[in-house]
């Protein structure tokens, strides 16, 4: 009985031991495998594209229609937030240290979205599809590239200057027909103007700007086209 007893005193201050020990330990392994001396990527992020062309808006006469800008179709290799790099040989990659601040397709909607508002010719709205109120048009488009292009290896090696590529193809659909008013492929290679991370942001947002401007431009057009009804 008093063996007995004596364990059952002993026990809960081993117990406690015990749990002090487990709990410094597991502390020390989260410590560590939550600390990380791992840089942090750096983040960009396109310059929106407002363009605008009062003569084409103020010459339409369908002010009232809404359009919703559908969120681009990409291949996964570029439906991400890395900076994608197609370097000699076919090989694709990404720049380690450097993001989008979000996905190369929801960046192009964005972008699309404040461009054809700027042109101010659709009264009813400038919409990111699925829209949450029907509109009149549908912009349908698909991501095929936006890499940037090295003659090396990969970006670090290669001496020249790598080349920004962008290409677009983008549908405008009369949702009132649930047909196509027009369908093209705009496109753009601008260079950077050095081998550097920077210089080749800088060439990413002007061959963004020339492509949504473009297309800007062309739905602006196609929809000054339309009937009335």
């Amino acid at each position: 009985m008093t063996i007995a007893t004596g364990r059952a005193l002993l026990w809960p201050a081993q117990w406690l031991a015990c749990a002090s020990s487990l709990a410094l330990l597991l502390g020390g392994c989260a410590g560590s495998l939550l600390q990380s001396d791992a840089r942090a990527p750096d983040t960009f992020r396109l310059g929106v594209v407002t363009t605008m062309s009062p003569a084409a808006s103020a010459t339409s006469s369908h002010a009232g229609l809404a359009i919703a800008v559908a969120r681009p179709r990409a291949a996964a290799a570029i439906d991400t937030d890395r900076i994608a790099v197609h370097s000699a040989g076919n090989r694709f990659d990404y720049y380690l240290d450097a993001r989008w601040a979000e996905s190369a397709p929801q960046m192009l909607q964005q972008n699309l979205v404040s461009a054809l508002a700027a042109t101010a010719q659709f009264g009813g709205g400038v919409m990111s599809a699925p829209a949450r109120v029907p509109t009149e048009l549908l912009l349908d488009v698909e991501l095929r590239r936006f890499e940037v292009v090295t003659a090396g290896a990969d970006a670090a090696s290669s001496g020249a200057a790598p080349v920004v590529h962008v290409q677009v193809q983008a549908s405008l659909v009369d949702s009132r027909r649930a047909a196509r008013v027009t369908s093209f492929v705009s496109e753009a290679a601008v260079p950077a103007s050095e081998n550097r991370l920077s210089a080749v942001v800088v060439a990413f947002d002007r061959a963004n700007a020339q492509v949504v401007g473009d297309i800007a431009a062309r739905v602006q057009a196609a929809a000054a086209a339309l009937p009335d009804k």
